[in-house]
């Protein structure tokens, strides 16, 4: 019998890929992927334990597949990104160090104090939209509204945000290795270096004279004797302004275009907007913007029957898990008023999303207000065009009339 196979390249899969988790999950939820030399996961309780278990590490590059080859050959070709480990590709004790030392920027409480600034910035933007009959919700909201704070919090010009958005782009298209276009490589391999020229800079103007900000703060971290190289330094800055307006870009879009689809839920949300908390969470689960991960096994262990083996990567598909109806009740029907919302939206265990309450304020702030301040927002176009790739997902643009 022929079982389902993670294929993110089919026709039509990019646009709608929930059918495909569906059939994933059903027919084939552990399943060996020649295209993607990895075990695709499908379910919530297989991708959560290998989010958890110590035995499953976040370095890439210790797997023995074609993607850990390509990232040793393209090390130089990425500055910083390749020549050093982050946040993301790291495991404990290197990890625990790295994350500490950003942390405190993006604690609740810290997060909880910048809610008013987010909240003036959106006020801004909005108001450079009075009197138009149609904007963009992607281009004139969920992309200014956070690449603005992450720059503000880094200490680097906002007024930048179009090379920062050109930069984060080139680089974010580059997921997927020996899968993506050489050309689109290419254009990742200019960004991380203009990227890391912009924060060279910087950084020796923030030795000169430091400021109350992120990078003065990893600074005197690192004049404190806590171990961050100047590779380090720069793949830390580059991480958070790419990773601090992405995801949240696409959240926000993802979100407002699931709302719009689903005009019970927007009335329902208008007519009560306490409702905002939990319906960021459900908008996270319904259609989060990161969509999958890869862990790289350690030992030789089985998820869901099947024997794993050292070396081997477990590709997790984080939306998938969010739809499992064997953790959520009616998974496919968006609830904003939903309880017990355990997504895994943000990931899970060590390397849970540093960024998460920064992105949940970001989005409850923007969704809010946009309905706050547009009381009859409807869809400009049928079927707004999908952009991303095979890990993160989200419309590239989202014309609205007002």
């Amino acid at each position: 019998m022929v079982t389902a196979q993670y294929n993110p390249f089919a026709p039509g899969v990019h646009a709608n890929p929930y059918p495909m988790y569906e059939r994933l999950r059903l027919e084939s939820p552990v399943h060996w992927s020649e295209m993607m030399e990895a075990w695709v996961l499908s379910r919530y309780d297989d991708v959560v334990f290998v989010l958890t278990d110590p035995r499953f590490s976040a370095d890439r590059r210790s797997a023995q597949n074609r993607f850990a080859e390509y990232i040793a050959q393209r090390e130089e070709d990425f500055g910083p990104l390749g020549r050093t480990q982050t946040m993301l590709t790291s495991d404990p004790p290197d990890h625990t160090r790295l994350r500490k030392l950003v942390s405190k920027a993006f604690t609740a409480r810290a997060v909880e104090n910048l809610r008013p600034r987010i909240k003036g910035i959106l006020d801004d933007l909005l108001a450079e939209l009075r009197g138009r009959e149609q904007i963009d919700l992607v281009w004139d909201i969920a992309y200014p509204l956070p690449v603005i704070v992450i720059a503000e919090m880094l200490g680097v010009p906002p007024e930048d945000r179009a090379q920062f958005k050109r930069w984060s782009t080139d680089l974010v298209a580059t997921l997927g290795g020996p899968m993506v276009a050489e050309d689109v490589m290419q254009r990742g391999r200019k960004a991380s270096e203009e990227l890391g020229g912009y924060f060279r800079g910087v950084i020796a103007e923030r030795k000169r004279a430091p400021r109350e900000d992120l990078i003065s703060g990893l600074i005197a971290a690192e004049e404190q004797g806590q171990f961050l190289s100047e590779d380090e330094l720069l793949a830390t800055c580059i991480l958070l302004l790419v990773a601090g307006n992405e995801t949240t870009t696409n959240l926000i879009g993802n979100g407002m275009l699931a709302l719009l689809r689903h005009p019970h839920e927007l009335q329902r949300l208008r007519d009560d907007p306490s409702l905002i908390v939990s319906g960021v969470e459900e908008l996270l689960r319904f259609c989060g913007p990161v969509h999958a991960t890869g862990r790289v096994l350690k030992e030789e262990l089985q998820i869901g029957g099947q024997a794993v083996k050292p070396g081997q990567v477990a590709f997790c598909l984080l939306a998938a898990a969010n739809r499992d109806p064997a953790k959520f009740a009616e998974p496919d029907r968006l609830d904003l008023g939903r309880q017990k919302n355990e997504h895994v939206a943000f990931g899970d265990g060590i390397h849970f999303c540093l960024g998460a309450p920064l992105a949940r304020a970001e989005a409850q702030i923007a969704i809010g207000s946009l309905l706050e301040r547009y009381p009859k927002l409807e869809l400009a176009a049928a079927e707004p065009e999908m952009g991303g790739n095979l890990i993160i997902r989200g419309p590239k643009n989202l014309p609205v009339r007002v």
